[in-house]
């Protein structure tokens, strides 16, 4: 390992960096990110909006919480009385993925995987349904993820965190399972062995009631597990066992459920806490003892060795268990893709990989930026680091000491039925495109509401010059982004976008939205579609071209479908473009949506949109709405504000059956302000109207 291990523990506590917990910032595993654009926790001043829950295990810090800060019990919390619940449940269903054809000769399928423990804001203060900012955390290389932690917690505010619905829902729709965190701070931090005692105390039946309350908070809230990082020193050999069996009556309570648990590398057999950097005879019991799994997987801590990594594997494969169980923490929080990492330890060249490995922070790649920073450089910025600088997907760059994800682990897909669509939308924006025209000009973030996206950044076959790609956030066919290749077109150049397992038949038809920007040249578009997977690693797919037509500058969006009837039936392993233009001219093409059908479709309405609570303040006020879930598939829903002009401005989206819109103003002497919701299908379809009137 490049990078000694530090005597003084590291990244052990998600502070929040203010109120109560400010006094105690220092190095730890969970210290809240700043906030470079300047936000401070909410203030409590609308009563209305809700925020992502967290808990202590049962009793409370002494004294009074911070601003912002709400102390709760989570042996107290019960669902009939959770007022946020409706906005904080995820709704999308975990997606089964696939392994296609790897992009790239050094990725490995089936060997080690990538887990994640992001922080998305403050414990306290964290919106449940995304904010009026683009500045925020947008994940997108789901492909290479295969466990995402939602990072948090301080003894300020509170230890146990459940992910909010937005971040659930996008993870799920790529197959991302996503756990929440219990984190036990260490004694410098504020933790407090009360609060260990509290989670694994039983009941008169020798019951563990918090082992159940979680299953049920993760149940109810829709997310798929419970990172547990036992920090607290000051143990002993009783409370470990204790800890042990409360593991165990976790994991069986949760089994039902197809919940998991992953433990991080802290409290050992004998009580304290010892950073380990491997699996070993102190901590093993926490993964695997007599009976059997105790948690699903293990973070070992970052003082790990090439030799610690090693006789881990080895360990976990002498109890059964896979050595790709467990994780060997990468911290990446301050330094990003330049953190020295004895990578050799973990991936060795020409043999098989040692373990999984896991980053703690990788949200650097948007909290380095400077002030002033845009949702196009944030993007650029992520796929550096998850595909290597200057590289590509097909020839991922692992120079300078930074071994990308993509050259190491194999992506996965979810395509795998119709329809399937996509607007390239981030999950963030500038402003919201509905028909390519700006139907809101607020900045907006909302990870619910983003499309799957090409899971390789960028695959491109020319015989010339590769053009660039990139998402663009200055036009957009629906949502807030679209894709944009720019470049000189000297010869033909293939955009690889999606491997998939696709069924086609002779109704099947592919649609693409895309127009060319005011300078471009002309570009002549064809649809890239293979009906047989690649041969081999970082071979292309064997692609049919089928005209989808020639693009002029100022023709503005169009969508043109593409029959895939005469491929015959069978599936569609790998969809993509290839572009063509004009005597080497630049080009600036624009794609808006994607579509695979085998026939329109459309959804029905919901029904029932009514108003649950309102909040006046500075002559704007505040909503809560609701409605009853729409028959059929539904991707997500829509709601939009009709003014007096007939025109229709879009207040926002969610996966569940509950928005919160913030400050609504009068619309000159209108008597009520009209709201509606619609439902949108997989294929960006929407329904009729549900509507709902706001007097003033």
């Amino acid at each position: 390992m490049n990078r000694q291990p530090s005597p003084v523990p590291r990244r052990r506590v998600l502070l929040a960096g203010a109120g109560a917990a400010a006094a105690l910032a220092g190095p730890s595993l969970g210290a809240s990110p700043a906030r470079a654009d300047g936000r401070h926790r909410p203030r409590a001043a609308d009563s209305l909006q809700p925020y992502a829950s967290y808990w202590f295990p049962d009793s409370l810090p002494s004294g009074t919480p911070g601003d912002g800060i709400t102390w709760r019990s989570l042996a107290a919390w019960q669902p009939g009385t959770d007022r946020d619940l409706a906005f904080n449940r995820a709704t999308v269903p975990l997606a089964r993925r696939f392994t296609p054809v790897p992009a790239n000769t050094t990725a490995r399928a089936g060997q080690a995987r990538i887990s994640a423990l992001a922080a998305f804001d403050h414990t306290a203060g964290n919106p449940s349904q995304g904010s009026a900012t683009a500045d925020t955390y947008a994940p997108t290389h789901w492909a290479l993820l295969d466990e995402l932690v939602f990072w948090g917690g301080s003894a300020g505010e509170g230890l146990i965190l459940a992910p909010n619905a937005p971040l659930v829902d996008a993870a799920h729709r790529n197959g991302v399972p996503v756990l929440g965190t219990v984190f036990l701070p260490p004694v410098a931090y504020g933790g407090q062995l009360r609060w260990t005692r509290d989670l694994v105390r039983r009941d008169a039946a020798g019951r563990f009631p918090l082992a159940a309350k979680l299953v049920q908070v993760a149940t109810v809230y829709g997310f798929d597990g419970w990172f547990i990082n036992a920090e607290t020193g000051g143990g002993d050999a009783a409370l470990a066992a204790e800890m042990q069996a409360f593991l165990r009556a976790l994991r069986a309570a949760g089994a039902g459920q197809g919940l998991r648990i992953t433990w991080y590398d802290a409290m050992n057999r004998t009580g304290q806490v010892g950073w380990q950097g491997a699996l070993d005879d102190l901590n093993r019991s926490f993964f695997q003892d007599a009976s059997g799994p105790v948690a699903d997987s293990l973070f070992v801590d970052f003082r790990w060795s090439a030799r610690s990594l090693a006789d881990s594997g080895r360990l976990a494969e002498q109890l059964g268990r896979s050595r790709y169980e467990l994780w060997a923490g990468v911290d990446v929080e301050s330094a990003g893709w330049d953190t020295g990492t004895d990578w050799d330890a973990i991936l060795p060249e020409g043999r098989d990989q040692v373990v999984s490995f896991g980053f703690y922070r990788p949200e650097w790649t948007l909290q380095h930026l400077p002030a002033g920073r845009t949702p196009g450089q944030f993007h650029a910025a992520d796929d550096r680091f998850w595909a290597g600088e200057g590289a590509t997907a097909a020839r991922p760059g692992g120079a300078g000491g930074w071994r990308a994800p993509a050259t190491a682990v194999a992506d996965r897909s979810t395509l795998t039925a119709l329809p399937f669509a996509t607007g390239f939308n981030t999950g963030h924006g500038l402003r919201w495109y509905e028909a390519g025209k700006v139907t809101s000009e607020a900045p907006w973030s909302h990870l619910g509401l983003q499309d799957r996206l090409p899971p390789r950044r960028w695959v491109v076959h020319t015989e010339g010059q590769h053009p660039d790609i990139s998402w663009d956030f200055d036009d957009a066919w629906r949502g807030g982004s679209s894709l944009l290749v720019r470049g000189a077109l000297d010869a033909p150049a293939t955009v690889e976008l999606f491997p998939a397992r696709l069924p086609a038949g002779a109704a099947t038809v592919l649609d693409l939205t895309h127009r060319l920007d005011p300078a471009s040249g002309p570009v002549t578009v064809e649809v890239a579609v293979a009906t047989r997977p690649a041969p081999a690693p970082g071979r292309p797919a064997p692609y049919v071209y089928l005209p989808a037509g020639t693009l002029r500058p100022g023709d503005g969006w169009r969508t043109d479908p593409v029959r895939l009837g005469p491929l015959g039936s069978g599936t569609l392993h790998a969809l993509g473009v290839r572009l063509t233009g004009r005597g080497g001219a630049a080009v600036a093409w624009r794609l808006g949506a994607l579509a695979v059908h085998d026939g329109p479709a459309s959804p029905a309405a919901p029904g029932g949109l009514r108003i649950t609570g309102t909040a006046a303040a500075d002559g704007a006020v505040s909503v809560r709405l609701a409605w009853h879930r729409a028959d059929g598939p539904v991707r997500h829903y829509e709601l939009h504000r009709r003014l007096p002009d007939g025109s229709r401005r879009f207040l926002g989206g969610t996966c569940g059956t509950a928005l919160y819109v913030p400050g609504l103003r009068r619309a000159g002497t209108e008597p009520a302000a009209e709201i509606e919701v619609r439902a949108v299908h997989e294929l960006f379809t929407t329904s009729e109207p549900a509507r709902v009137q706001l007097p003033w």
